[in-house]
């Protein structure tokens, strides 16, 4: 056995490259910076990140938080190589749920974690956090960057988010939603990020690859299913500050079946007609190339409708007029009703 020394191990060697860290925090400062807004204190690279209430314009803030991921949908943006607008599916599965609470979105944080750090390719990520941050008036403040070989494999990544909003004490929602009530549904813009297992397990039914044609919109059949979350943030917030919404549900997984009744309270119920809008076609494609029932597709799918805004019948029109301003295609689906559960008329199959 030879007595001579062994050569002393490094980090890189084990995996973890912190030159290639600090490469990626200095390559998307620009990114993190272009979102800062009213409130932020101090740029990326502290322990922490700081973020003035009173800076921001609260006088009595509530803080509300949330945290969420893309699930399943990073797999096909893995598989595709496409990963400029997974960022923004992660921003706005964080900040939609935060408005439906009446909160303005403040900052964001992000946790990036890949098994070998490929510098370009997170930078692509990252920028689209900060588009989705951007797009929403949100702050991208801080993050988390890790590598950790041995546990993803090759190009292999995972994301979460966490963001932070506010507002002034008692405007909270929902608030005084009662039967009668109108129910004002937001067009989305596509599957979003609910359900992609399934549509995972459909697509190796239908034989595709993600790189053939779409059967239901222009270019390849991934890019078509990796189209962003839209974010309802701007437009959700016009309508609470006009004093027209009473209740926002932000519709992920579980679909209009399981979302709406969160903001509805006890002893109300909704009716929803189901011809009031049309299925655009990917969730058609779905439906049709998975065999699903029309009850399996409004519990896994947004099914055409993103957001449900809870508006005062006499103000109905007033608040379509608003969030329409604001960019959103809205249409009536409804009203509030007495009873539990929810009541569908129409067909969307």
């Amino acid at each position: 056995m030879s007595d001579a020394k062994q050569t002393g191990l490094t980090y890189a060697q084990a995996g973890v490259d912190i030159d290639a860290g600090n490469t990626l925090v200095e390559r998307i400062k620009p990114a993190a910076k272009s979102t800062a807004r009213a409130g932020v204190m101090a740029g990326l690279g502290g322990f922490g990140a700081l973020f003035d209430l009173k800076g921001a314009g609260f006088t009595d803030p509530i803080l509300v938080a949330a945290t969420d991921g893309v699930g399943t949908k990073l797999r096909i943006a893995i598989d595709t190589g496409i990963c400029d607008t997974i960022g923004i599916d992660l921003v706005a599965m964080c900040v939609n749920d935060l408005v439906c609470q009446g909160a303005e979105p403040l900052f964001f944080l992000d946790y990036f974690a890949t098994g070998k750090l490929d510098v370009e390719a997170a930078t692509v990520i990252i920028d689209g956090i900060a588009e989705g941050c951007k797009r929403s008036g949100t702050a991208l403040i801080g993050g988390e960057t890790a590598e950790m070989p041995g546990m993803y494999a090759g190009g292999d990544f995972d994301l979460a988010g966490f963001a932070v909003g506010a507002m002034e004490r008692g405007s909270d929602l929902p608030k005084g939603i009662a039967a009668g009530d109108v129910l004002l549904g937001l067009a989305s813009d596509g599957v979003h990020s609910n359900g992609y297992s399934l549509v995972r397990r459909i697509v190796e039914r239908s034989g595709l690859d993600w790189h053939d044609a779409s059967p239901f919109s222009e270019g390849a059949l991934g890019a078509g299913l990796l189209a962003p979350t839209r974010l309802y943030v701007t437009s959700a917030l016009a309508g609470v500050r006009a004093g027209v919404v009473k209740g926002l549900a932000h519709i992920t997984g579980g679909g209009l079946t399981e979302n709406l009744p969160r903001v509805l309270p006890e002893g109300c119920g909704a009716e929803v007609d189901l011809s009031a809008w049309p299925l655009p076609p990917v969730f058609r494609w779905l439906a049709d190339t998975g065999g699903m029932e029309e009850g399996e597709l409004l519990k896994t799918f947004n099914a055409g409708i993103g957001m449900v805004a809870v508006v005062p019948a006499a103000r109905a029109q007033e608040a379509a007029r608003i969030l329409t301003d604001a960019g959103e295609t809205v249409t009536r689906i409804g009203r509030v009703s007495e009873g539990a559960g929810i009541s569908y008329a129409g067909a969307l199959l």
